[in-house]
């Protein structure tokens, strides 16, 4: 029997996943992003893969780096590049990081581990979780989990809004919730809340504790009771504390108030990301395996995957748009590494839960827009963002906020899920 030509090009995917993460993605971190001097890792770099003058050190890149070195060695265990590139990022994370008085993990350093941000951001407390579990996960070093507990242990005990449900995002150095507006005290979000939820999947899986379990059960519960839109189906953005959805603003220490490039919404507005949804959907799916339970939330999952299949999938160049309304057309055209990276894991992951494929055929396009436009392939890396047809705005390979997590990660998932889609062997570095 002849294979379709989609099979074929689910098998020709496959092989340039590979290569791009073994030939491209994964040498070009080991030998540009740990810190030779400091300890650490070096995460900003130019449009040509060289270095530039930033060379402050963020929990978010940080954390991200460890995660990306534990998941390696997880997944090629006989290399001992990836053991040692995770261990000493570990090493200066806990002694530069730490906040010895109060607890929790500091926002921003220089380059030599000095504190220059001491904020206490949910945001980077579950990276940090997310990452020294991975720690644990792959070395079985203790301190990895030690720590994760730690933190976990001082979110519910700062963090928690045991009134209202979820968790206050925004916090300063002695735990005390910021001020409203920019500082966005008044405000909970979804990115933060499914990134806790990935941080105590995680969590749960490294320490196999109820506690944890519970937990993830419960940021589970809050998400998908209170920031998914009921009619369309689509993750919302911002709400304030009391989980009324609010019109979406920048806010400080974020990706978006840090940005400023490219096409911008300059109202506070309700939107949605494509990229979170189809992340969100992925996600959802690992903390289900984690907790061992049945998968009751495929028709959540089938809703966030045709939100974005219908408005965030670029028919005429490819590619996914970034940000849109509930319903409607987007408001942002322009293509970002991430979103991008992400929506390649949530169609594939949509694909094997559900069996369309629509979502496989999405996942074709948004691989052939990614291999033509976003990889910078003479370097190794993806590049930060481009217009709707492909042309580039920001060409840099890393930069505070940008490191091995999201493109990295999307071809280890990607690997793993077109292993089983063509019933590949798992191969070896």
């Amino acid at each position: 029997m002849h294979k379709s030509l989609l099979d074929q090009r689910v098998e020709e995917s496959y092989q340039q996943i590979l290569t791009h993460l073994e030939k491209g993605i994964i040498p070009f971190w080991l030998g540009n992003g740990i810190d030779p001097v400091e300890g650490g890792y070096l995460t900003c770099f130019d449009e040509n893969g060289l270095p530039t003058d930033d060379t402050d050190k963020y929990i978010v890149t940080q954390t991200r780096m460890i995660w990306g070195m534990s998941a390696l060695y997880r997944t090629y265990p006989d290399n001992e590049i990836f053991l040692q590139a995770a261990k000493q990022g570990v090493s200066f994370f806990l002694d530069n990081f730490w906040d010895d008085k109060y607890g929790g993990w500091y926002w921003k350093t220089d380059r030599t581990g000095k504190v220059i941000d001491t904020g206490k951001v949910t945001y980077g407390q579950c990276f940090a979780i997310y990452a020294l579990s991975e720690y644990t996960l792959a070395t079985s070093d203790p301190i990895g989990l030690e720590y994760a507990e730690k933190t976990f242990d001082l979110m519910q005990k700062f963090c928690a809004d045991t009134y209202r449900g979820g968790y206050f995002e925004n916090l300063e150095e002695d735990w005390t919730v910021s001020q409203p507006g920019f500082h966005a005290g008044d405000r909970k979000s979804l990115d933060i809340h499914m990134h806790i939820m990935e941080a105590f999947t995680n969590l749960s899986e490294c320490s196999g504790k109820e506690l944890h379990n519970r937990k993830l059960k419960e940021i589970i519960n809050v998400i998908l009771s209170k920031m998914i839109h009921k009619k369309s189906g689509c993750a919302m953005n911002q709400f304030d504390l009391d989980f009324n959805p609010i019109p979406a603003i920048d806010i400080r220490r974020t990706w978006n108030a840090e940005r400023a490039i490219g096409e911008i919404i300059s109202e506070p507005i309700d939107t949605t990301s494509y990229g979170h949804n189809l992340e969100l959907g992925w996600l959802l799916t690992r903390a289900v395996d984690i907790l061992g339970e049945e998968n009751n939330y495929k028709g959540i999952l089938r809703n966030l995957a045709d939100h974005a299949l219908k408005n965030g999938v670029d028919p005429v160049y490819g590619g996914l748009y970034r940000d849109g309304p509930h319903e409607g057309e987007p408001y942002v055209y322009d293509k970002e590494w991430w979103q991008n990276s992400e929506a390649l894991v949530g169609f594939l992951d949509a694909y094997e839960q559900l069996g369309d494929s629509e979502y496989l055929k999405a996942f074709i396009n948004i691989w052939t827009f990614s291999m033509e436009h976003i990889i910078n392939h003479d370097v190794g890396e993806w590049k930060q963002l481009l217009r709707r047809d492909g042309h580039t705005i920001v060409g840099d390979i890393g930069n505070p906020w940008k490191a091995i997590y999201h493109s990295g990660r999307s071809m280890l998932e990607c690997k793993k899920r077109l292993q089983r889609i063509l019933n590949q062997p798992s191969s070896p570095l």
